[in-house]
């Protein structure tokens, strides 16, 4: 009878033995697993800032950076969906050995975010629901760009922290949400997730648009009038985190960036 079922699960293009114990250490693929409906599935996550409301009862398994191993095995995961970046190196060598299923997530760019959603999907035996957001957020993506395209693009720096200066590199995801809106990450030959720079190197670099997430980062470029974005008033507050959080979410973050960037569009 099992033989048949996995016969016809494959004919289906179903995973036979598909998830059904959830730990997620991402807040990113916890929203992807509520966004392929399959929010039930999860049995943990970890936590690092707002939760969304389908997750207000998901057992907790640490903070970012401080997984708590012992509660997260008490949950009996049969998957792990695990960003790098928020379990340190020993944890994530204490994981490995464990042997769980684990699926490990970075998108660097949106065809990746894409692949990574039809991944998850079939994990999670919701394969047509993955291949539903994919073509519903390709759309969203191609109508983005045709209605902020702009030659040349808009030379940006888009700051993560102050002190020390901290910026987004390229081939990460955020550069190119930028590129999606007609804009250009100065710092796009970085190849450092989140390289350290100098005001100076900003000065040299002259962009003619300033974004951060918080007004006191931008009122201090008041200091350099000399920069085109100080000149021409473009000191850009981004108020929506969506952009941190690779998901199906980050397309609506986005779309924000663009009008922010481009309000006359």
């Amino acid at each position: 009878m099992w033989r048949w079922l996995a016969v016809l699960c494959l004919l289906a293009g179903t995973p036979a033995l598909a998830a059904q114990r959830v730990v997620s250490l991402a807040p990113s693929l916890s929203e992807i697993v509520v966004e392929l409906g399959a929010a039930d599935r999860l049995v943990g996550v970890l936590d690092a800032g707002e939760r969304l409301p389908e997750l207000k009862d998901v057992p907790s398994v640490g903070r970012y950076g401080q997984l708590d191993m012992e509660r997260l095995l008490s949950l009996k995961p049969d998957l792990l969906l695990l960003w790098p970046a928020s379990v340190g190196p020993a944890q994530r060598d204490q994981l490995a050995r464990l042997g769980i299923p684990t699926y490990v997530a970075e998108p660097h760019d949106f065809q990746q975010l894409l692949a990574q959603i039809a991944e998850i999907g079939q994990r999670l035996g919701r394969p047509a629901a993955a291949r539903q957001l994919s073509t519903q957020l390709s759309a969203q993506l191609a109508g983005l760009r045709e209605r902020y395209h702009r030659d040349p693009q808009l030379p940006v720096f888009y700051q993560v922290w102050d002190q020390p200066l901290y910026t987004v590199g390229g081939g990460q995801i955020i550069s190119e949400a930028l590129s999606v809106c007609g804009a250009r990450n100065v710092f796009a030959d970085q190849h450092l997730p989140a390289p350290q720079v100098s005001i100076e190197s900003v000065l040299q670099r002259n962009p003619q648009a300033i974004l951060a997430t918080a007004q006191g980062q931008l009122d201090a470029w008041k200091a350099w009038p000399q920069i085109a974005a100080v000149q021409q008033g473009r000191l850009l507050l981004v108020r929506d985190k969506g952009l941190e959080r690779p998901s199906g979410q980050m397309i609506a973050a986005i779309a924000k960036l663009c009008a922010l960037i481009a309000p006359e569009r």
